[in-house]
C-alpha cells in the first residue's frame, strides 16, 4: 500500500489554531515514520527561541507514547521519527516556505488555514511561486476546526473519510491514500465514501482491507456545492480529493474546485497531486 508521504513540513506561526495542525502533522509523522520539519520566520534567525516551537517529546509523552522523561534522543531511538526546527530569517511566513522547498524536498505540507479557506502566506504573488513548486500534497486544517487527531492527547477520532472522485483529475492517488489514512490514522472501522457528482461512478479499482469500507454515492449539481453538502450530511471527518500536480495546485489557488472546497469545509481537506 502506498503511504501518504514520506517528508512532512509543517509552518507554524505559534498560533492556537496551528497547535491542531501541529497534531495531524505530528500523528502522520508517527504513523509514516516519516521525517517532520517544523518552520517559522524568525526577524532574527541567528537567535531564535526554540522554547516557542511546538514541544515534540513533550507531546509524544503526553500522548503516551514516551515514557514522561524521555532523552531527547527516544523520539528517534523509540519511534523512528526524525525531527527538525527550522528558523529562517524574514517576517514573511511565505518567503520562508518557498526558499526552504528551494533546497529541501518535501511532500506533504500540512497548514492552518484562515477563515478565507487559505493560509495567510498563500496569498497574491506567494501563492504562484508556491504553486510552482508541484505536486506537494497538502493537508488543510481549517481554523476553528477540531479535526481528527485530540492535540491534548493525540486521540484519533478519523472515522468517515468524503472521497469526491472524478475522470480527471486521476483518482488513483488519492484513492490509495484514503485507504493509507483509513488502515493508519483510522478509529476503528473507516467508512471511506466515494463521491461523484455526475450520471456515473468512474471506473475505480478500491484497495481492500479489513480496517475500512466503502460507500458509494452519485449526485448532481455543482460539484463543490454537492462535496460541501456530503460532508455535512456525513459528518466527514477528512475531505480527501485529487488535484492535477502543478497545474491543479495552481488552479486551486485561483478559486477552482479543490480551494472552493478547503474554503467551506467543515473538516480537514487533503489534496492529493494526480501527477
Amino acid at each position: 500500500m502506498d503511504r501518504f508521504s514520506p517528508g512532512i513540513l509543517h509552518p507554524t506561526d505559534f498560533s492556537e489554531a496551528s497547535e491542531v495542525a501541529f497534531a495531524h502533522a505530528l500523528a502522520i509523522a508517527l504513523a509514516d515514520k516519516a521525517k517532520l520539519t517544523l518552520i517559522h520566520a524568525e526577524r532574527d534567525a541567528a537567535a531564535p527561541d526554540w522554547r516557542r516551537f511546538p514541544a515534540v517529546r513533550r507531546t509524544l509523552e503526553r500522548w503516551g507514547c514516551l515514557a514522561e522523561g524521555s532523552a531527547k534522543a527516544a523520539v528517534f531511538d523509540e519511534l523512528s521519527l526524525r525531527v527538525r526546527k527550522v528558523a529562517v530569517e524574514g517576517s514573511d511566513p511565505g518567503d520562508a516556505v518557498l526558499g526552504y522547498l528551494e533546497k529541501h524536498l518535501e511532500d506533504l505540507i500540512v497548514l492552518t488555514t484562515e477563515q478565507s479557506g487559505l493560509p495567510a502566506f498563500l496569498e497574491g504573488s506567494v501563492a504562484r511561486r508556491v504553486a510552482r513548486k508541484a505536486g506537494i500534497d497538502t493537508l488543510f486544517v481549517p481554523e476553528g476546526v477540531r479535526g481528527f487527531v485530540a492535540p491534548e492527547d493525540g486521540t484519533l477520532s478519523l472515522r468517515r473519510i468524503l472521497l469526491p472522485v472524478a475522470d480527471t483529475p486521476d483518482p488513483k492517488p488519492a484513492v490509495e491514500s484514503a485507504a493509507w489514512a483509513a488502515h493508519w490514522l483510522g478509529d476503528g472501522g473507516v467508512a471511506i465514501h466515494v463521491l461523484h457528482v455526475g450520471d456515473a461512478l468512474p471506473a475505480l479499482a478500491l484497495p481492500e482491507g479489513e480496517g475500512w469500507s466503502y460507500e458509494t454515492h452519485l449526485r448532481s449539481g455543482d460539484p463543490v456545492d454537492e462535496i460541501l453538502a456530503a460532508a455535512r450530511e456525513l459528518d466527514a471527518h477528512l475531505i480527501l480529493m485529487a488535484t492535477d500536480g502543478r497545474e491543479g495546485f495552481l488552479d486551486a489557488l485561483r478559486g477552482s474546485h479543490a480551494e472552493r472546497v478547503v474554503q467551506g469545509a467543515p473538516c480537514p481537506v487533503a489534496t492529493i497531486a494526480s501527477s
